[in-house]
């Protein structure tokens, strides 16, 4: 094959300029248009998402530099070979922001004649004085950066005897320990009886482009390290609001703490099994002024600090608002307007039931949630009453209630979606029903309790899920 012609050797103009022309006048509209959003980004230090995108702009100016250099050498005449005879001049300094392509040099190793051509450019890439001979492709390596000459002389063998092109990188040390890194691409011209007969190579000076590429990785892992580190805080920040919100009880509460008639109650929250954001499930229990204890559950849309913060506003609305005698279904109307009146839209699920102890009543809402289970000896059942709509959904629809009498011994569960893995809606009604033979006897609230979680808390979940179990002790 042909040697090409190098960077300093006369060629013809390639024929028909005026597309390459067009090609540079849209390379260089495209320059402008990159530029000017460039130059509107803040260049933030403290920011490193900032960062990241100024070097990735920084480096996409210096690639369409490369371009428009490159499109400016196939339409013009190469440069002229520098005179031997004539006194050399020393090289100009690069400027500070070179194009990526306006440092291109060729090379031929002649392996019959042992004549080797080098391009004016390739001097200065190599860091070499103009006027001091070519080197031989054995004396090249010692331009090298010692841990690079082994690429150097496996690429430059694998040419010369196997005939494999060249495609590669290297470090070459300048004067006053600059260090560039050059790409080298070549191949071998074959004989006429197949063997190699010269080598040429085109090596061009990239080490501005591997400074962009380094400050673009360096930049993206900073902004993954700090998104990393900023979703650690948020989770650590959602999980403790979740914790004072939402403490989790040790044992069974009794409500009222003093009296004849109580109810015995406990509960629980049971993550997923591997590691999720906080989700918006909740359960309540409080002892009220009219010799009567709330219980509620539910669970808000959205996870993180977000649904954790909007919990505690749920729950500080529903405990104010029980506490001052506000019925079930009245409740679960104002809460309906109070998350209308959120910034963020938010839907919300939740059961809320009054239990008198005098009378051994209950007097129940639901919005759009599973309604309470009520267990009787070795049976269970779901409690009847209106569904009503989730709050959030349907700003101002009413939510009606529903009444109960309960016995000594009865036990109530109010549960979130989600607390039966795989299962919802009447399914997983039907799983929980299912557990009424192992709540029989008089167990407590808290046996109770551990049986549920032992039946689906203990396995493989994805979803976070609370559940409330109050006895009617006496």
């Amino acid at each position: 094959m042909p040697s090409p012609l190098s960077a300093d050797r006369p060629a013809a103009r390639p024929p028909g300029g005026g597309p390459v022309d067009a090609l540079i006048s849209q390379t260089r509209r495209l320059k402008g248009e990159v530029d000017a959003v460039r130059r509107d980004t803040p260049a933030d230090a403290g920011d490193p998402g900032e960062r990241w995108r100024r070097a990735l702009y920084d480096l996409a100016m210096h690639q369409l530099d490369d371009l428009d250099e490159h499109l400016a050498q196939l339409r013009d005449d190469p440069p002229a070979a520098p005179d031997a005879s004539a006194e050399q001049l020393p090289a100009p300094p690069a400027p500070a922001r070179a194009s990526l392509l306006s440092r291109v040099g060729s090379a031929e190793w002649d392996l019959l004649t042992d004549e080797v051509s080098w391009s004016g450019e390739l001097y200065r890439i190599l860091g070499r004085d103009p006027a001091a001979p070519p080197l031989t492709l054995d004396e090249l390596p010692s331009l090298v950066h010692d841990e690079d000459r082994p690429r150097l002389t496996e690429m430059v063998t694998g040419c010369l005897i196997d005939g494999r092109p060249i495609d590669g990188e290297f470090r070459v040390t300048h004067a006053a320990d600059d260090i560039r890194t050059v790409h080298m691409m070549g191949e071998p011209v074959l004989g006429a009886d197949g063997s190699t007969v010269s080598m040429w190579a085109v090596l061009r000076d990239v080490s501005e482009l591997r400074r962009c590429r380094r400050a673009v990785s360096e930049t993206r892992d900073s902004l993954h390290r700090h998104r990393h580190a900023a979703a650690r805080t948020e989770h650590r920040l959602a999980v403790e609001l979740q914790e004072a919100v939402l403490p989790a009880w040790h044992g069974s509460l009794r409500f009222p703490r003093r009296g004849p008639r109580a109810l015995d109650v406990a509960a629980a929250h049971l993550p997923p099994s591997a590691q999720a954001s906080v989700g918006g499930d909740w359960y309540d229990a409080l002892e009220l002024s009219d010799d009567a204890t709330l219980l509620g559950a539910g669970e808000l849309t959205g996870h993180g600090v977000g649904a954790a913060s909007g919990v505690a506003m749920l729950l500080g609305a529903v405990r104010g608002m029980a506490l001052a005698g506000t019925a079930p279904g009245a409740l679960l109307d104002c809460l309906d307007r109070l998350l209308d009146t959120t910034a963020q839209p938010t839907l919300a699920g939740a059961v809320c039931l009054r239990y008198r102890h005098d009378t051994r009543t209950a007097v129940w809402a639901r919005a759009g949630h599973p309604a309470p289970l009520l267990y009787r000896g070795d049976a269970g059942r779901a409690l009847d009453g209106p569904q009503g709509a989730l709050l959030g959904a349907a700003p101002g629809s009413a939510h009606g209630q529903a009444e109960e009498t309960l016995e000594v011994g009865d036990l109530l569960l109010l549960h979130t979606d989600g607390l039966v893995p795989g299962h919802t809606g009447t399914a997983a009604v039907h799983r929980l029903l299912a557990l009424a033979p192992r709540f029989a006897g008089g167990r407590s609230a808290q046996d109770c309790v551990r049986e549920v979680v032992r039946e689906f808390g203990e396995g493989e979940r994805t979803e976070h899920a609370c559940v409330l179990v109050a006895r009617v002790a006496s």
